[in-house]
């Protein structure tokens, strides 16, 4: 696939505050976006104005707290020029990521061609894992 388009976004993605931890269903501890930063993200299109355009999230997120986090998601909520919600996508690191260390991901939009194409903005929010 070849990029032919690339569009970057300058969004204002709010990450300030305190902690404030909640449990999954299946127990697990998660906690708010503190201990996470997002340095950059780009939304990527490939094969634009076809039926195979493609719509991406490129991006990398930093552990800026002071202990190692076992688990890093991001989710990320693709909107169409008047707002709507179109879809919400998590993408997620199951791995030891250390204090300072960056995580690069990537969150791609589950459709393609004319649905891919309504992408407009999108919002970005991280949570972290004990």
């Amino acid at each position: 696939m070849h990029r032919r388009a690339f569009l970057a976004l300058s969004l204002s993605v709010p990450f300030a505050g305190c902690l404030e931890y909640f449990t999954e269903e299946n127990g697990e501890e998660i906690t708010g976006p503190g201990d996470v930063e997002i340095v950059w993200h780009d939304l990527i299109r490939d094969d634009p104005g076809t039926e195979d355009e493609r719509v991406a999230l490129w991006g990398a997120v930093r552990n800026v707290g002071e202990r190692t986090l076992s688990y890093i998601e991001i989710r990320a909520t693709f909107f169409d020029a008047e707002g709507e919600e179109l879809e919400s996508v998590i993408e997620n690191v199951d791995e030891d990521v250390s204090s300072g260390a960056e995580w690069a991901f990537e969150v791609e939009f589950p459709h393609y061609g004319e649905r891919a194409a309504a992408v407009e903005t999108y919002e970005l929010e991280p949570a972290t894992g004990l």
